[in-house]
């Protein structure tokens, strides 16, 4: 299917014309801007294309990308955003990598044998030359969580300092969610690996073990080794032992399995009793871990690409605009001999699309407040370049308005419904489900909250910093024919493309509703940065207290 060059988009009243004033506050000409689906689509293709190999982060390929980003934010208008007039934010990262694994269980007198990326993907983030863990017992600790305030410890007075945990995915409420322990099936950060694999930490745990199922986890195990199998990140920590257990790793459920049958026990029917405020940790009697494994660890740099229009009353207030530039980089082959991971929609997409942005903006009246893009490094690596602009940021956080953040946009088609991620936190959500229903589309709450999609994007460390910061995107029913076609290549995706090789841009991606979304970015963000606005954390967002202390330097 050919697409047209551009597709403008339409004015629906005060919300989708995005009017500017002017310096006297006279109503200035609506400004229409254009997003154009050629523009898109080149971006996303040449962002993918096998010469930048992935876009690994910390590689000869880094640099283009870098070069790439400031060049079209530069011709959008845009200011170099980052410290002292750059275009890059340095972000200092260990890089850790794995080699010569060896693990097994021992049972029985008997040695089972585990294969990296087969059975068991092992990996670190603590600093070292090797890690060697000999007949360390093993503790199922449930889902591994300890949260004071829901009344909930997985531990309780267990000692598990020195031992190898094993523990499940996600938190007790996706298996039952009448429960509403955590939230319902709506997880929360605590059914995240990041939480389990810190939690492991804090616990004094020689190494972690996180038993892969499909459903909890919301990806195949083909992700869970092409995650974690290649060079692991980490921004550089003044303690790093005691935020970072010396082994993490993921097992294959059926291993699981055989593995409580060989320690005399039911793993389905501890799955039941770990659902529970009264479960305590159960040790895998007659089990040991033994793994050993060489470390490289080395320091190096990668980069956010920040750039920055300025505004013309309040320049010291910033709206933000986020997506990650990186993806898995190159890797093991796949069955087609294919070992560059392109990440075309992941986050080629997203990227493009903040690029288009940049220029509507460009174009358009200067705002208000100032508009700041951030094409963050090291999403795939734990949101790592997120998290340290959060914790370095360029602009104050206590006057950021707010931000949208962008990953895998839509490439299949319109759809009747904008979902967004994590809704009901703020109330971005309102503002965005007005300008959708402009559109003639309806707003969806999320539409798999299990997943817990609200912490695996870089919007994440910017709102536990009290920043409300919205995620979301194309959902729905699509509107137009081949609709059969569309919803079986959108399905594939998801379950055969993701943290795949095989994530390639296509000339025949419909990108009429990616359009459709920057629309409603637009427009919400130009509203926001034309007016003395900020945008709230709704009662019981656990987001809102991080934000009150700074109140006095929002008035």
């Amino acid at each position: 299917m050919r697409l047209p060059v551009s597709i403008a988009v339409l004015a629906a009243g005060a919300l989708l014309s995005a009017c500017a004033t002017s310096g006297g506050g006279a109503p200035a000409t609506p400004y229409t801007p254009t997003f154009s689906t050629e523009r898109l689509s080149e971006d996303a293709r040449i962002l993918s294309d096998d010469s930048f190999e992935g876009r690994g982060i910390a590689t000869p390929a880094e640099q283009k990308v870098v070069d790439y980003l400031s060049a079209q934010y530069a011709a959008a208008g845009f200011q170099p955003g980052g410290p002292n007039g750059q275009w890059t934010q340095d972000v200092t990262l260990n890089r850790f990598t794995a080699s010569n694994i060896r693990a097994g269980f021992t049972a029985g007198g008997e040695t089972i044998p585990l294969t990296q990326g087969e059975q068991i993907v092992i990996s670190t983030r603590l600093p070292g030359d090797h890690v060697h863990l000999m007949n360390k017992p093993l503790v199922f600790v449930g889902y591994g969580i300890d949260a004071p305030e829901r009344q909930w410890d997985d531990f309780k007075d267990v000692d598990v300092r020195g031992k190898v945990i094993v523990v499940l995915v996600n938190d007790a409420d996706f298996e039952q969610p009448e429960l509403n322990t955590f939230g319902g099936r709506a997880m929360t950060y605590y059914g995240r690996w990041t939480y389990k694999y810190e939690e492991a930490a804090r616990q004094g745990a020689a190494g972690v073990i996180i038993v892969h199922e499909t459903a909890p986890a919301s990806y195949g195990w083909a992700t869970v080794n092409n995650s974690w199998s290649g060079p692991q990140f980490d921004i550089v920590r003044a303690n790093a032992a005691a935020e970072r257990a010396p082994m993490e790793a993921w097992l294959q459920r059926h291993v699981a399995v055989d593995l409580f049958r060989r320690a005399g026990l039911d793993f389905e029917a501890l799955k039941v009793a770990a659902r529970s405020r009264d479960f305590r940790p159960v040790e895998l009697t007659g089990v040991t871990f033994n793994g050993m494994f060489d470390v490289a660890s080395t320091q190096v740099v990668t980069h956010n690409v920040l750039a920055r229009l300025p505004g013309t009353t309040h320049p010291d207030e910033t709206v933000l605009y986020t997506a990650h530039w990186d993806h898995i980089g190159v890797g093991s082959p796949d069955a087609d001999g294919d070992a560059i991971f392109n990440g075309a929609v992941d986050n080629a997409t997203g990227t493009a699309g903040l690029l288009e942005l940049a220029r509507a903006f460009g174009a358009g009246p200067r705002p208000e407040r100032s508009i700041v893009f951030i094409s963050f490094t090291a999403e795939e690596s734990g949101l790592l370049g997120s998290e340290y602009y959060a914790s370095n940021p360029v602009y104050p956080l206590a006057t950021t308005v707010g931000g949208f953040n962008i990953d895998s946009m839509n490439v299949y088609g319109r759809v009747n419904r904008y979902g967004i991620t994590g809704y009901g936190q703020s109330d971005l959500d309102e503002r965005i489900g007005a300008v959708v229903e402009s559109q003639g589309r309806t707003l969806q709450p999320d539409a798999n909250p299990a997943s817990g999609g609200y912490f695996r994007s870089d919007h994440f460390p910017l709102a536990k910093r009290g920043v409300p910061m919205t995620y979301g995107g194309s959902t729905g029913d699509f509107r137009d024919e081949p609709i059969a076609e569309r919803q079986a290549t959108r399905s594939e995706y998801g379950r055969s493309r993701y943290h795949q090789a095989n994530d390639e841009w296509s000339p025949n991606w419909d990108l009429r509703g990616q359009v459709e979304d920057l629309q409603v970015l637009y427009t919400v963000g130009s509203a926001l940065a034309n007016s003395r606005e900020w945008p709230q954390w709704k009662d019981g967002s656990e987001f809102g207290p991080a934000r009150a202390p700074t109140a006095d330097q929002r008035r």
